[in-house]
């Protein structure tokens, strides 16, 4: 009676461990909105980036050596993507003082809703009744962005959110064991990203791309080339690139 109890209290805690299941990648547009290209000047923000491990209980473990290099790769990565996107794209200067935690609470506020849009529009479980219909895709952070230090002359802000865990040795083996002792599935690893543009004039999203099963160790600089390219897949404006000319047969010679 003893083990039986046991196994239950295992799968029970195996079951709490493991991560909720995450929604499809999904891209929402306002309705109504296109952005032609050559027309508009994008404020790239400072990406909001965190790195870490996940231990064998599933708690996030910050890594800062893991960070900076994420900082800076993607950094580059995001350089390079600039010119590639239809309009002029200038990035965010920085500023001081209170103008730097206002800041920091914009990128936060962009996280929490891009979670929001997820939660409540793009996962068709919980989605809310007034967010059911294909044009119901209306959020928004206040048009007082406008007036944050640093946007002003800029048509749209570019918002960027990355957070990785990265699987402990202890989180891999407990993985294993629970597929094979109790047949519950408990997740390794957790890797999402959103890009979003708001309309500095009303502070309306207008477009969002977001993962929550997203590629690319972003800790080397090939990893993170293929988050950004993912983070910016469907970017309104962005030319479409033509796809390479399919390799040639060769040339059949006649038998004799």
């Amino acid at each position: 009676m003893r083990r039986g109890w046991n196994a239950l209290a295992l799968a029970a805690a195996l079951t709490m461990a493991a991560a909720p299941l995450a929604a499809q990648e999904k891209t929402g547009n306002r309705p109504g909105f296109t952005l032609a290209p050559g027309t508009a000047t994008i404020v790239l923000m400072r990406p909001e980036i965190q790195v870490g491990a996940q231990s064998t209980g599933g708690a996030y473990e910050p890594n800062a050596d893991w960070t900076d290099q994420a900082r800076e790769n993607l950094g580059k990565a995001l350089a390079e993507a600039q010119g590639r996107l239809g309009n002029r794209v200038v990035n965010f200067v920085e500023p001081v003082g209170q103008g730097a935690a206002t800041a920091h609470e914009y990128r936060a506020l962009f996280t929490t809703l891009a979670d929001s849009v997820i939660t409540y529009q793009f996962f068709p479980g919980n989605r809310l009744p007034t967010k059911k219909r294909e044009d119901s895709f209306l959020w928004s952070i206040g048009p007082e962005v406008a007036s944050l230090p640093g946007v002003q002359g800029a048509d749209y802000a570019l918002f960027v959110t990355t957070e990785d865990h990265y699987g402990s040795t202890g989180r891999k083996l407990l993985q294993v064991f629970a597929a094979a002792a109790v047949g519950v599935g408990v997740t390794s690893g957790m890797h999402k990203g959103y890009a979003g543009l708001i309309d500095l004039k009303t502070g309306d999203l207008v477009w969002l791309n977001a993962d929550q099963a997203m590629g690319g160790d972003v800790r080397t600089p090939e990893g993170a080339a293929k988050r950004v390219a993912q983070l910016l897949e469907g970017f309104p404006g962005k030319p479409v690139e033509a796809a390479a000319p399919a390799p040639s047969a060769p040339a059949k010679t006649a038998s004799r």
